[in-house]
Parts: C-alpha cells; sequence; structure tokens
C-alpha cells in the first residue's frame, strides 16, 4: 500500500511537499467472500486516507455502498470465470471519494420502482446507494460497466485545501 506524508507544516516559512492521497483499486473473483474482502480494504484505504467527511456513520455510508455495489457486480454484472474491480478515488479538498465498480458483464442498473406494494427480496441495494450516497450513476467500459458513487466531503481530513486529489469526469446521476 501508498503510504502518505503528514501535510501539517512545520512553521509558516516550510513550504507543503506532499502529494494528495492516490487512488486504491483491487481486483475481485467471483466468490462470495469477495464482498466482505472489499469492504475490508475500503475501510482500511479511508482509515489510511483519515476518513471520509465527518464522523464515524459516514465511514459506515461508504462501506454500505462498496457492500451493495460489490454484491450487485457479483449477482447481476460478473460472468463465471471473471471478476470485478474496486476503485476508490479520493476528491475535492474537503476529502470526497467516489466508489467505483467496473465489471465485465451486460446489463443496466435500476432502482425497484417506488409504487410496488411488496418489493421483491433484492433490488434494494441500489435504493441504499441513492438514498446514502450524494450521487450515484454508470458508465461504458468495454466489456461491461462502471457503477459508480460518490461521497461530497465535509472538511474533516488533516490535509489544507487544495491538497486532496481530483477526480475524473462525472457522470450525471441515474435516475432510471
Amino acid at each position: 500500500m501508498a503510504t502518505e506524508c503528514d501535510c501539517r507544516p512545520v512553521n509558516d516559512e516550510t513550504p507543503l511537499l506532499c502529494q494528495p492521497p492516490s487512488p486504491r483499486e483491487r481486483f475481485y473473483r467471483r466468490e462470495r467472500q469477495s464482498v466482505p474482502a472489499a469492504r475490508a480494504f475500503a475501510r482500511d484505504a479511508l482509515m489510511d486516507w483519515g476518513g471520509c467527511g465527518c464522523g464515524r456513520g459516514r465511514v459506515e455510508d461508504v462501506l454500505l455502498c462498496v457492500s451493495e455495489l460489490a454484491t450487485n457486480a457479483l449477482v447481476h454484472g460478473v460472468p463465471p470465470g471473471r471478476g470485478f474491480l474496486l476503485r476508490l478515488v479520493p476528491y475535492g479538498e474537503d476529502g470526497g471519494v467516489r466508489i467505483e465498480v467496473h465489471d465485465s458483464g451486460g446489463g443496466v442498473p435500476v432502482l425497484p420502482r417506488q409504487d410496488v406494494k411488496e418489493p421483491c427480496e433484492g433490488g434494494r441495494g441500489l435504493l441504499l446507494v441513492s438514498e446514502l450516497a450524494d450521487k450515484w450513476g454508470m458508465g461504458e467500459r468495454c466489456p461491461g460497466k462502471i457503477v459508480w458513487c460518490e461521497f461530497e466531503g465535509r472538511g474533516c481530513r488533516n490535509a489544507p485545501a487544495g491538497q486532496r486529489a481530483g477526480g475524473g469526469p462525472t457522470e450525471s446521476r441515474t435516475t432510471t
């Protein structure tokens, strides 16, 4: 794992020499134990970066979304013999994080209909993601897709403004 420096200046004359946190990614095979492993990997990355936003609840929201997106990839997006890539990208000056799950399967993630009186057993994962994350959506990759969500930071990391990594292009929120 990459190490990060202490971004606090020694005094007013000392320039900051640290780099923003690097994205983290890991590939997981199509196995049941991949979901808890992905969640543990995400927890370690968030703790290395100083958390996500403010407070324990926000970290737990991020980890729940990692679990849901990883589960969806395993159930709906990963063909036999393949796996998925979990990518965590820090962004913004206030400690935001983008979660990306890359899989090689087809299909488009869809929120369950709100007007159904008795929802089926599955299908609530994306509903949770849409409620907990600040944004979510999907992008194309060949083969497959990227399902992502973003949590905006709340300014609680130790690095000064301007020292956080910027994310890549952001797709619009999926509302289908």
